[in-house]
């Protein structure tokens, strides 16, 4: 009698979204795994393997690596200079794989661009494990690090999609790719398609697999020098039509509702999309003159919108009729908002009629933080005059506030198009800009006489650090060559885009430390109109929003091959969120990513949401996700 071998053991809940995320070869060997996913993820019992011993079981810090958390361990053998580990969950099953070539992993090599999801590059130091790996990534991540495997199908045709975000072609020739099998060798990715031996800025290479590729797989892209470049792994029947990253790009994996093969992905199925969800918060009854306004000037969403990447939920995050002030005691124009960078627990707002708050989160709602002002502070122009229509604002490098405004509304038929430079530490409850800069000439269009045109100025701004701009080859309009900043010895360390609701147009500027500006020129955002700007580092991707005048509707710009800025995808609404005029949006900074997930917020500017009787009526505020 045979006695029965024992069953294997089941493969845990999420082990697919588990990521090899930093490792290295020098003295400790150690590895951190990451999770993407949305639920814990149960470890124990399981294995690597390198080139050169068999799999055996390690000793992580903790068996059970939580939603968007980490876990390290030190490999039980040595890791050579070049070398290949393997992660195994307890039944054998194949969960990500990194290779690498002579010193590759020295000091470490590590996702950058985002944890869990980012391409893998030799870091400048070691001290990343157990936290975000962004403080030990290069400023400048290798073009061939920017592309990614953007979708895959397991359906028959075992198809593999390549997208290259970065902002020049990639050449593939030499490169090759294996599935989860490890007694494959990697096959050539010109073989399995000979067209596919270079890959354009922005676009896409598609290839058949030869090695098939099973109901749960990887598949494991290696560069000419035999480094990892990106990894997918996925369950049974998740490639089925395929799997596709969301945000298209840059996010997770997610099974889709249709294959967007050699195109952008749709990001409508399970984890994203149109559909389902639901509007979570709010109620509470109108304060005393609290009058929302209901929306107007609703347009088309623009052809080529794709659903909103992020979570299908949203929540109504502010107190009802939260910002009621001396020169607005309707409630109303919450407009610009833009988390602190040093800070991601603040947020920004500016309020029409001369307002700016900090504010925090408490209880899940954003509330005016009572250590700065529980109240907003009032803004004034230079001089201390004047009511600005303080519409954008942003955060520079030097952590001072800068916001726009497009007029004076104590004389609002009058276009006043400035960017001013605020200081947060400033005492007082009313703040005065320690620069200002005055942009109203350049468009004498808004100086008609009427307060409905002067209020078509400046709506958003934007500051965009320069070592994006020179590490992603944006072209200076003013002299045809490269951008270089020490040609504006004045300007700071990076330029403000700011966005006019006239015609949807990004005006770029230097703004110098003696008053003066540099004016770079304008760009076309292909959006009726521009009510917010922001930069997001996640992303590497400056973003256009619009109201409801374009459909709710976010325009992500990036450097083209040629230099210039340009649009590259644009994302509508959660299906849930009212048809608004949703002013202000803002994404909080990877270092806040959870479950894969990290904070989007906007703001709306007429409090109206759903109309009277509705959970939203009286709100300016609605927070949801955007992936990391």
């Amino acid at each position: 009698m045979v006695a029965a071998e024992p069953a294997a053991a089941a493969d845990p809940a999420g082990y697919q979204n588990v990521r090899i995320n930093e490792v290295t070869s020098s003295n400790t060997d150690t590895v951190e795994l990451y999770n993407t996913g949305s639920i814990a993820v149960s470890i124990s019992g399981w294995k690597m393997s390198d080139d050169s011993f068999s799999p055996q079981t390690f000793s992580p810090s903790s068996s059970t690596l939580p939603a968007g958390g980490f876990v390290t361990f030190n490999s039980p053998k040595g890791l050579g200079d070049s070398d290949k580990l393997v992660i195994y969950t307890a039944g054998g099953a194949v969960v990500d794989r990194v290779e690498w070539a002579t010193n590759g992993a020295k000091p470490a090599m590590a996702r950058c661009g985002g944890d869990g999801t980012g391409g893998w590059v030799t870091t400048t130091a070691v001290s990343t494990f157990g936290a975000s790996n962004a403080s030990g990534c290069p400023s400048s991540i290798p073009a061939a690090s920017r592309v990614r495997i953007n979708e895959v199908t397991s359906d028959g045709a075992d198809t593999v999609e390549l997208y290259n975000g970065g902002t020049s072609a990639v050449s593939i020739g030499s490169w090759k790719y294996v599935d989860s099998d490890t007694t494959h060798s990697p096959v050539s990715v010109s073989s399995s398609s000979p067209s596919a031996t270079s890959i354009p800025a922005g676009g896409y290479v598609t290839f058949d697999s030869t090695l098939g590729l099973g109901d749960n797989d990887s598949v494991f892209l290696l560069d000419g020098n035999g480094n990892t470049v990106d990894s997918v792994t996925w369950a049974t029947d998740d490639a089925k039509p395929s799997d596709e990253r969301c945000a298209n790009g840059t996010g997770w994996f997610q099974t889709s509702t249709t294959a967007t093969l050699g195109s952008a992905n749709s990001c409508s199925g399970s984890g994203g999309g149109t559909g389902g969800g639901q509007l979570l918060g709010g109620g509470g009854s109108l304060t005393s003159g609290c009058t929302p306004e209901a929306p107007s000037g609703t347009g088309s969403t623009p052809a080529g919108t794709l659903a909103w990447p992020g979570g299908l939920d949203v929540t109504i995050a502010d107190n009802v009729c939260a910002f009621t002030t001396s020169t607005g005691p309707e409630g109303r124009d919450l407009s610009g908002l833009a988390f602190d960078p040093a800070n991601p627990s603040v947020l920004w707002a500016a309020k029409n009629k001369n307002w700016l708050y900090k504010l925090v989160k408490s209880n899940g709602k954003w509330i005016p933080d009572a250590s700065w002002s529980a109240t907003g502070k009032q803004i004034r122009f230079a001089g201390g005059t004047g009511q600005p229509d303080s519409e954008g604002l942003t955060v520079g490098a030097n952590g001072h506030l800068y916001v726009t405004s497009e007029r004076d509304n104590s004389n609002n038929t009058v276009p006043k198009d400035t960017i001013m430079e605020f200081d947060p530490a400033a005492t007082g409850s009313t703040l005065t800009p320690i620069h200002q800069w005055d942009m109203t000439s350049q468009f004498p269009q808004l100086d008609t006489g009427s307060k409905d045109d002067a209020n078509l100025g400046f709506e958003g701004v934007g500051y965009v650090p320069d070592s994006w701009l020179t590490a992603n080859g944006w072209v200076d309009p003013l002299t045809g060559a490269a951008y270089n900043p020490a040609n504006y010895p004045l300007h700071g360390s990076g330029l403000f885009f700011a966005g006019l609701e006239w015609d949807g147009t990004l005006h770029v500027y230097g703004l110098n430390s003696d008053g003066a500006f540099t004016t770079f020129g304008t760009i076309a955002t292909g959006k009726a109109s521009v009510m917010d700007v922001t930069f997001d580092a996640g992303t590497q991707r400056i973003i256009a929003t619009c109201d409801n005048t374009c459909g709710e509707t976010h325009t992500f710009m990036k450097v083209n091959a040629s230099g210039a800025i340009v649009p590259d995808v644009t994302y509508t609404n959660p299906a849930v969120m009212p048809t608004d005029n949703l002013e202000g949006f803002a994404i909080a900074p990877t270092s806040t990513c959870v479950t894969g997930f990290r904070e989007a917020v906007w703001s709306d500017d007429g409090i109206y949401g759903f109309g009277s009787g509705s959970s939203s009526y009286g709100h300016a505020i609605y927070s949801g996700t955007f992936p990391c």
